[in-house]
C-alpha cells in the first residue's frame, strides 16, 4: 500500500515551508490510505499496537520510547540502569544535570519529540471517534472501544512526561488545519495545572473504554490507566506543593506564563487544586490496590522469564530467543558479570534499608557496620538482599567470566565488585552491585542474550501512591494506609511496625538522603518514613529523579560527593589478599599502587586518595577529568528543562523571523531563548 501524507502544513508558500512548526509539519504515523485503513478492529490494534514499540534511537520508529522496558537488543541494563544520576545509583559519571556549564538549551528538543507522538494519537482519536460514533468500524465492540482506550491511554502517557519534563505545554486534541497561524495558536502553552487536569481526563476515558483484561497478552488493561491517573494526580499535587510560591508553579511569583497576554485572564486557587489532585490520586490509587495483591517473591517480579499470572504486574513486555520471533535484551548478561553495566548503588541508598526489625541502622544494636558485605546485610530489610549483590551470591549456574568464585559445583559466585575494570560495560563505580533482575541461568550468561520479561506497571506502586497522597491531605494514616503499608513490608520479610520505624527516625541522620528535604529543608518523620519505603521499593525502576523533583529535594545539593562503599576498613583485602573459600579459579590479585590508590599500610589520614573520602570510594574522583570530580551541584532552573531557541523561532508573529519576543511560546524559568545558557554558567 503506497505512502501517503495525510495532511501537509505549509507546503505552497516558501516562505511559510522553512518557519512551519516542524513538530506538526511531518508524515503521520500511518503509511496507508485512509480509505481503506482503521474500519476494523484489526486495523485499530494494529495502529494502538505501535505505541507499544520500544526504541533506544527516536530514528528507529516513529514513536520512540513510550513505555519503560529493557529495550530490544540493547547492550545495557534497560529499565534497571533509569534511576542513574540520582542518590540512589549511578554510572562512573553524573548526570550533567548536576555539574555547572554542562547542560544548555538546544541540547534536547523534547517538544518536538513529543509532539510527533502526540500528534500521532491525535490523528487515530480523532479519526476513530468519529467513525465509531458512525458505527462504521467492524468487529467485536468491546474490542474496538479498548483499542481507542488504548491510544487515549498513550495520550495522555506522553502528556504526562511532557508534563514532568517541560511544565506548562499545549493542549492539543485535533489534526491542525494547513495554515501557519493556527499552528501558531496552537502552540501557545497551557498552565501546568490545566494539563494534568487534561492527562486525568484522557485517563479517566482510557479506564472507561478499555478491559479489564486485554483482548491479547501483553497489553494495556483498566487498572493500567487507574494506576498512571494516580501516578499523575500525585506527580501534580506534590509539585505544586512543594514549588508553590515559586516561578515553576502557575500564578508564582516570576511564573513566565504572566508575560503571555493569551495568559492575562488565567487564575488559579493552588491550594484547592493541590487538594483536587491528592483526592484523584486516593481514588484511582485505592481502585488498583483493592484489585490486586503483592506478589509473594519480590525478586521474582524482575527475574522471570514469564510474568503472566502475577496480580501484582498489570503489564509487562515479553522478551523471548527462538526461529520465529526475536525480541531480546542482555540485562542478565551485564548483571552476571558481577552486576556490572557501568552502574551500582550509592552509600545513600544502601544505608536507606531498615534493619529486620523496622529499626533505622543507627538506632538497631543489631547493625554491625559496613566494613564487610557480611556485615553490612546482616538482619536486613529483605529487599535489600534481593536488590544488592554480596559475596557468595550465585551469578549463574553454568559460568565462563574469569572473575568469578567458581566453586566445586562448577556454578559462579560473586566475589568482588569490579571497581577497577577499565572496559565500563563489566565495571561497577560504587562496590554496590545491583542483584535486581538476575536470572542465574547459564541460557543468558554474559556472552548470551537475555530474555527475562520485564514489568511494566505493577500494584506496588499504586499502595505508596495512595499513602503518600492520603498522609500529604489528611496528616494522618488513616484510611487504607495501614492495610497497604503492613503489606509492602510483610512481602519485605520485616517488621509491619512502621510507627517504631517513624518514632526511631533521627531526621538530621537521614541528610544524605536527598528525599528527606523538600525545598532545602528536612521533613517530618513521618512523611520521610513514607518517602524512605517508596524509595527501597521502586529502586531501579526510574522513579527516583521524577520523585526528588516533584518533592522540590534538590535544592540542597551543593558541593555534594557521591559515596560509595567503605573501602579502606577491609574491603580493599578483596583486591589484595583474595581468598575465595571452596575456589576452583583463584581470583587475581590486585596492586592497589598500580591504580593510583594509596597503600593500605600506609596513614591513610595523613593522605590525599583520589578514591576516597576518608573510608568511602568516591566514584567520580577516579579520574581529575571526570565532569562529577569537584562534586554535584544543583541549579533551581533545572527542575524543568528548557524549551528549545528552534521552536521559538518556528513561533513568530512573522514567519522566519528571529523575533523570539513575537513568539507564542514562552521559556521554561532561568532558561535563556538567546544563548542557551544559565546564569553565571550553572
Amino acid at each position: 500500500m503506497k505512502k501517503i501524507l495525510l495532511y501537509t502544513f505549509i507546503a505552497a508558500a516558501s516562505a511559510l515551508a522553512t518557519s512551519c512548526n516542524d513538530y506538526l509539519d511531518c508524515e503521520p504515523i500511518t503509511s496507508v490510505s485512509t480509505n481503506v485503513y482503521l474500519y476494523s478492529e484489526t486495523d485499530l490494534a494494529a495502529y494502538a499496537a505501535k505505541f507499544y514499540n520500544d526504541s533506544e534511537n527516536e530514528n528507529d520508529d516513529e514513536y520512540g520510547n513510550i513505555l519503560p522496558s529493557h529495550g530490544s537488543a540493547t547492550y545495557n541494563l534497560g529499565l534497571f540502569q533509569k534511576d542513574n544520576g540520582t542518590d540512589d545509583q549511578t554510572a562512573d559519571s553524573p548526570s550533567k544535570l548536576f555539574i555547572k556549564g554542562q547542560y544548555h538549551v538546544g541540547d534536547d528538543d523534547l517538544w518536538h519529540k513529543y509532539f510527533r507522538k502526540i500528534r500521532a494519537a491525535n490523528y487515530f482519536i480523532q479519526t476513530v471517534t468519529e467513525r465509531y460514533a458512525n458505527r462504521e468500524i467492524s468487529g467485536n465492540n468491546a474490542n474496538i472501544k479498548h483499542y481507542i482506550g488504548e491510544v487515549y491511554f498513550f495520550r495522555a502517557y506522553i502528556y504526562l512526561t511532557a508534563l514532568q519534563n517541560l511544565g506548562d505545554f499545549p493542549i492539543l486534541t485535533e489534526i491542525l488545519p494547513d495554515d501557519y497561524n493556527a499552528i501558531r495558536e496552537a502552540s501557545k502553552r497551557r498552565p501546568r495545572n490545566e494539563v494534568a487536569r487534561f492527562i486525568l481526563s484522557d485517563l479517566d476515558k482510557a479506564y472507561e473504554y478499555m478491559l479489564p483484561t486485554a483482548p491479547v497478552s501483553n497489553r494495556l488493561n483498566k487498572d493500567c490507566a487507574a494506576l498512571v491517573k494516580s501516578r499523575a494526580a500525585l506527580f501534580e499535587a506534590t509539585w505544586e506543593k512543594y514549588h508553590k510560591g515559586s516561578a515553576f508553579v502557575p500564578g508564582g511569583p516570576g511564573w513566565p506564563g504572566a508575560s503571555m497576554d493569551y495568559l492575562k485572564d488565567f487564575s488559579i486557587d493552588i491550594d484547592s487544586e493541590i487538594k483536587y489532585f491528592l483526592q484523584q490520586t486516593i481514588e484511582a490509587a485505592d481502585i488498583v490496590a483493592q484489585g490486586h495483591n503483592l506478589h509473594g517473591n519480590y525478586a521474582s517480579l524482575f527475574n522471570s522469564i514469564d510474568l503472566s499470572g502475577i496480580d501484582e504486574i498489570l503489564l509487562w513486555r515479553k522478551y523471548s530467543v527462538n526461529s520465529d520471533a526475536t525480541s531480546y535484551h542482555f540485562v542478565v548478561s551485564y548483571l552476571q558479570r558481577n552486576g556490572g553495566g557501568n552502574t551500582g548503588y550509592t552509600r545513600s541508598m544502601v544505608n536507606s534499608y531498615l534493619m529486620s526489625d523496622g529499626l533505622p541502622i543507627y538506632a538497631s544494636t543489631n547493625y554491625q557496620g559496613d566494613d564487610t558485605y557480611e556485615h553490612i546485610f546482616t538482619d536486613r530489610d529483605g529487599r535489600m538482599g534481593q536488590t544488592i549483590l554480596k559475596t557468595g551470591d550465585l551469578l549463574s549456574d553454568d559460568p565462563n567470566f574469569a572473575t568469578w568464585i567458581k566453586k566445586s559445583d562448577g556454578y559462579g559466585y560473586f566475589y568482588r565488585p569490579e571497581i577497577f575494570e577499565a572496559q565500563k560495560e563489566n565495571s561497577n563505580p560504587t562496590g554496590y552491585c545491583l542483584r535486581k533482575g538476575l536470572n542465574t541461568s547459564g541460557d543468558m550468561q554474559s556472552t548470551k542474550e537475555s530474555y527475562t520479561g520485564c514489568p511494566i506497571f505493577r500494584a506496588a506502586e499504586a499502595y505508596l501512591n495512595y499513602i503518600e497522597a492520603y498522609y500529604e491531605l489528611n496528616g494522618n494514616l488513616g484510611g487504607n494506609c495501614d492495610k497497604y503499608w503492613k503489606a509492602l513490608r510483610a512481602r519485605a520479610g520485616m517488621s509491619t511496625d512502621y510507627q517504631k520505624t517513624i518514632n526511631n527516625t533521627d531526621i538530621s541522620k537521614e541528610k544524605q538522603d536527598w528525599g528527606s528535604y523538600s525545598a532545602g529543608q528536612q521533613i517530618n518523620t513521618t512523611l520521610y518514613n513514607i518517602r524512605r519505603e517508596r524509595r527501597v521499593e521502586l529502586v531501579s525502576e526510574g522513579f527516583r529523579m521524577a520523585d526528588l523533583k516533584r518533592w522540590r529535594a534538590l535544592d540542597q545539593v551543593k558541593d555534594v560527593h557521591v559515596q560509595g562503599f567503605n573501602f579502606w576498613d577491609s574491603m580493599y583485602q578483596l583486591y589484595t589478599n583474595p581468598q575465595a573459600e571452596d575456589a576452583v579459579t583463584p581470583i587475581p590479585q590486585i596492586t592497589l599502587l598500580e591504580y593510583g590508590v594509596t597503600d593500605k599500610t600506609a596513614n591513610i589520614s595523613a593522605k590525599s586518595d583520589p578514591y576516597a573520602e576518608g573510608k568511602y570510594l568516591l566514584p567520580y574522583r577516579k579520574n581529575a577529568a571526570n565532569i562529577g570530580f569537584n562534586g554535584l551541584n544543583w541549579n533551581t532552573s533545572k527542575y524543568l528543562y528548557p524549551i528549545s531557541n528552534k521552536q521559538f523561532r518556528l513561533t513568530t508573529a512573522v514567519p522566519g523571523s528571529n523575533e523570539y519576543e513575537s513568539s507564542t511560546i514562552y521559556q521554561n524559568p532561568g532558561w535563556s531563548r538567546n544563548d542557551g545558557t544559565l546564569p553565571e554558567g550553572e
